[in-house]
């Protein structure tokens, strides 16, 4: 018999025959705790938000505390960066059709327009204060000593009340995105303009200096801020004028082999802030830029291999691992914070980056190896060669193989070292897995959540990447004077057919017209079907099966597509089959899981896959 092992490296020198079956059984069981552990992380989420959140009491309402742990450390406040990831992952959700998130997104933005306007050490609304790291779950100033300002937290509570505007011009509802959300948005970005080539302090709290998180993070947010603000029937002249300047002072953060993650702090630069910036800046309707370091980008992909593997020789529970197999991942390899260990959530980022790269490169049909990104692909696939690769070659396929099972370890380092029960605190030591520090970190289960919806390719809007990767001939520290006004948000109109609207219920279907769509090449006679394990796929019987279309079949886009009426809220498995001349070919296992949508006003759905 075969050992694991032996099979991971015979997949790393490109053979994929003998690691078939051992891969298969490990992903399937990921892939059940998977299952799980997304509603056990949505749940802990909603746990920690006030005021109504099982562990968040005394929160108020609308606030994300960073973590029920009150001594040791404590983590009961609302950190305005952890705050903004963690909501920006519930838009998301809710724009995939989990409607009943709607009260707790307009809370969190009233609590938002509420916070902006309290007065704290680092300033008033119009004077700095936005940069005000955390305040106490109570919404009152945090006075004691910290390290303060942090810029990053106005981009991402923008970042994420924009996408929310976006679902609510989307459906109809400009005039509440217009009225509630843009207020609150434009104070954000008005301090991100102003402040955004000021020092501050890192993402960790303990550089202070100029960080490459902050910096694309507020790039990000000054580029989809102004095309907000056109949607809204404003405008947004200081993004529009620092954005490129933004982008142009990113490229100084290339070392040349990583990514530095700081500008100060006398470190080697090497941090897992850089994987962050990356993922958080990743737009599903970008190439592999290098502009803007999208995750398959030659730079990301070298960084990622940089960062990572400094964590290879300093962790106990990484030892043994090979240069082809995932390490528990930490912040960066001087810390020495709870004595140094991986975290969850760092671990998870460095899984969906090569998720998103695998998103990238499908949509692309094709992936790129350059001298910047050779040692990535090398140390999983050894006779990887600079060059484009197109997705019908083998080599691609190999490389797609291997990464996304590179990927599925990271996920499998933390199923590990979270407790039976799915919780996660914020670390996990570095000698045995135990979890350390604070406990059910909010921001542990938001970065379970993306980096599960990735690996499932359910990736989130585009902010308008593809339209920001111009650089300007020289870079300029300038800054520019945005508009600060005080919000109050009252009380939000009613949406017909959410949560929150009693005089027009919630109409839920009883059916669901659901497209399957696959991407499967195919020769003249060949035939693509899915079969299921319910009645309306065939019960699994191959002779039952539904046919497919190929009517928008071509030669770039070998797409296969048919369209089954499905109960509202069934699950089923299922899988793809090819058909010639009687003869049937089953894609490989696992088997497809799926869930037919059953949210407030949905009649359609479609759910796109790639033959395997």
């Amino acid at each position: 018999m075969v050992s694991f092992n032996s099979c991971l490296r015979a997949l790393a020198l490109g053979s994929t025959v003998l690691a078939v079956q051992p891969i298969l059984r490990q992903e399937a069981s990921l892939d059940t705790w998977l299952s799980t552990e997304a509603d056990v992380s949505r749940q802990a989420i909603l746990n920690n938000i006030g005021a109504d959140g099982e562990w968040a009491k005394g929160a108020s309402s609308g606030v994300v505390i960073a973590s029920p742990s009150k001594s040791d450390p404590d983590y009961f406040y609302t950190w305005t960066r952890d705050s903004g990831l963690v909501m920006k992952t519930l838009v998301d959700l809710f724009r995939g059709g989990d409607a009943n998130l709607l009260p707790t997104i307009e809370e969190y933005i009233s609590s938002q327009a509420r916070i902006q306007g309290v007065s704290n050490p680092s300033g008033g609304l119009s004077s700095g204060g936005l940069g005000e790291p955390k305040l106490n779950a109570d919404e009152s100033a945090f006075t004691g000593a910290w390290g303060r300002p942090q810029r990053d937290g106005p981009a991402l509570r923008a970042t994420a009340m924009i996408a929310f505007g976006e679902w609510l011009i989307e459906n109809g509802h400009t005039d509440i995105a217009t009225d509630s959300v843009w207020p609150v948005v434009r104070n954000d970005l008005s301090y991100v303009a102003q402040y955004w080539n000021q020092s501050g302090f890192d993402l960790w709290e303990e550089v202070q200096g100029s960080s490459f998180f902050t910096v694309a993070v507020s790039h990000r947010a000054l580029v989809e801020g102004s095309t907000f603000a056109k949607s809204v029937g404003s405008s947004c002249p200081y993004c529009d004028s620092q954005a490129p300047q933004v982008r142009c002072y990113l490229q100084s953060f290339w070392s040349g082999s990583y990514i530095l993650a700081n500008f100060g702090g006398g470190r080697s630069g090497k941090d897992i802030n850089t994987v962050l910036g990356s993922i958080h800046t990743f737009d599903p309707k970008a190439g592999c830029d290098d502009t803007t370091f999208q995750p398959c980008s030659a730079r990301a992909l070298a960084n990622h291999k940089m960062v990572t593997d400094s964590f290879r020789s300093i962790y106990a529970i990484n030892s043994g691992r090979a240069q082809n197999q995932a390490v528990a991942v930490g912040r960066y390899p001087e810390d020495s914070y709870y004595n140094g260990n991986p975290w969850f959530l760092t671990t998870l980022a460095a899984a969906e980056q090569l998720y998103d790269a695998l998103y990238q490169w499908d949509k692309l049909g094709s992936l790129t190896i350059t001298d910047v990104s050779l040692s990535f692909f090398k140390a999983l696939y050894n006779p990887a060669a600079t060059g484009t690769y197109a997705s019908s070659t083998t080599v691609y396929k190999d490389i797609v193989a291997v990464v996304k099972t590179y990927a599925d370890g990271y996920m499998q380092i933390v199923q590990k070292y979270a407790a039976p029960n799915g919780s996660m605190a914020e670390q996990y030591t570095k000698a045995d897995g135990t979890q350390t520090s604070a406990r059910d970190l909010t921001w542990s289960y938001a970065a379970l959540l993306t980096a599960h919806n990735r690996r499932n390719a359910v990736v989130p809007a585009p902010w308008g990447q593809s339209a920001a990767t111009s650089i300007p001939s020289a870079c300029s520290p300038t800054s520019a004077s945005g508009t600060y006004s005080s919000v109050v948000i009252t009380s939000w109109p009613t949406i017909s057919g959410y949560p929150g609207a009693p005089d027009t219920p919630c109409q839920k279907p009883t059916t669901v017209s659901v497209t399957f769509e696959v991407k499967a090449t195919t020769v003249y006679g060949e035939n693509v079907k899915i079969v299921g394990s319910v009645s309306q796929l065939g019960s699994w019987n191959p002779n039952n099966a539904i046919a497919l279309s190929a009517d928008r079949y071509t030669t770039n886009n070998p797409l296969w597509t048919g369209t089954v009426n499905l109960p509202a809220g069934q699950s089923f498995e299922y899988k793809f089959i090819r058909v010639q001349n009687g003869a049937v070919t089953w894609e490989s296992d696992p088997n497809r899981k799926y869930t037919v949508p059953s949210a407030c006003g949905v009649k359609s759905a479609v759910e796109s896959d790639v033959w395997r």
